[in-house]
């Protein structure tokens, strides 16, 4: 059965799930909707779909290489925050009633008034564009910018292009670096990371044509080459060669550069060099087993040895829920407490 699916289905193969972890879940996102699966405290798995069709679905004339690339990334960034807040917002509930529990040991249970503020159910759309447009200028402004400054002002390599953006890009892939070995010493951080594993040793098991259980997904490595760690550290290294070919051509029209010069052409080109990265990282999905392609993926597994960490089967069976309500599959019949493993698991 696991066979002919695949045969069937060749295309499914190259792009066919994304996903990403959140608070104590997995959200995965296919061609037609969003899912995100959530553990509450109880044990209970709740459970957000959402249909959904990427711009580039919707405006064929915008689903051209590269565009297609930019256009993807804000999408995936907009989804992933509020998809993250509804996990936020489960989380927030759990906390709430061990509190009151708490208090109702204690003897301090206390009447709620009528006219308390609920909190919300999730994020808005303004809310939503806010934070990712906050997030994107920061990001920005730290991996970009800064190395610019920096470079500019420690190191006297202005008029050399290439010197110029090596140092400019390794400093930009330390601070990356230490961005990461930082939030991966946090307990909560932890946690998030072994949800990443739970999250690409589903999709192996789906992309080689397993039966979606966690006894089939578990023996699957947590390094994936088309995961979001790999994508930013290809964006890292195809930035050094974009924009020192880039400084190239202004020195030899302009004679001369500048931070400003540099600011002002590299920012705004950062949305495409994340397009010709997402097209990098689509196309090594198609021959991985190309020497070339081994060595521009291997940062990115690298670097995953630290955001992915070994999940327990819980958080697996998380993942699966996950990927089966994005692939539009039953799954009523899994969101439920239990004691085993294997009976989440099951397929519809």
């Amino acid at each position: 059965m696991a066979e002919n699916k695949v045969k069937a289905e060749p295309e499914e193969k190259i792009m066919p799930i994304g996903g990403q972890a959140v608070i104590e879940g997995v959200m995965m996102r296919s061609p037609e909707r969003v899912a995100t699966a959530v553990r509450r405290a109880n044990g209970e798995v709740v459970l957000k779909v959402q249909e959904y069709q990427s711009l580039a679905q919707r405006k064929k004339w915008l689903d051209i290489p590269i565009i297609r690339g930019a256009i993807t990334l804000v999408e995936v960034m907009f989804l992933g925050i509020k998809h993250l807040n509804f996990s936020a917002d489960v989380a927030m509930k759990d906390a709430e009633e061990v509190e009151k529990q708490q208090k109702e040991k204690e003897g301090k249970k206390q009447k709620q008034k009528k006219n308390k503020k609920e909190k919300s159910g999730g994020m808005s759309t303004l809310s939503a564009i806010t934070t990712v447009s906050f997030a994107l200028i920061l990001g920005v402004a730290l991996f970009f910018a800064f190395p610019l400054f920096v470079t500019t002002k420690l190191f006297n390599i202005e008029k050399d292009a290439f010197a110029f953006n090596l140092v400019a890009g390794s400093i930009r892939i330390l601070l990356f670096l230490g961005y990461i070995y930082l939030i991966s010493l946090l307990k909560d951080v932890k946690r998030l990371f072994r949800y990443h594993g739970a999250e690409h040793k589903t999709i192996y098991a789906f992309e080689s044509g397993e039966n979606l259980t966690v006894s089939a997904a578990r023996p699957f490595t947590t390094l994936h080459p088309r995961c979001g760690t790999s994508f930013l550290v290809m964006v890292m290294l195809i930035s050094l060669i974009f924009f020192s070919f880039l400084d190239s051509l202004i020195l030899l029209f302009n004679g001369n550069i500048t931070l400003l010069i540099r600011l002002a052409t590299h920012l705004p080109l950062v949305p495409l060099v994340g397009g010709i990265s997402y097209e990098a990282i689509k196309a090594s999905a198609k021959r991985p087993d190309l020497g070339i392609v081994k060595a521009l993926i291997s940062p990115g597994l690298w670097l995953q040895k630290i955001t992915t960490q070994e999940p327990d089967d819980t958080m697996l069976e998380v993942a699966i829920i996950a990927l089966k309500a994005a692939r539009g599959e039953e799954y009523a019949h899994l969101i439920k407490k239990t004691e085993t493993t294997e009976a989440v698991g099951q397929p519809a």
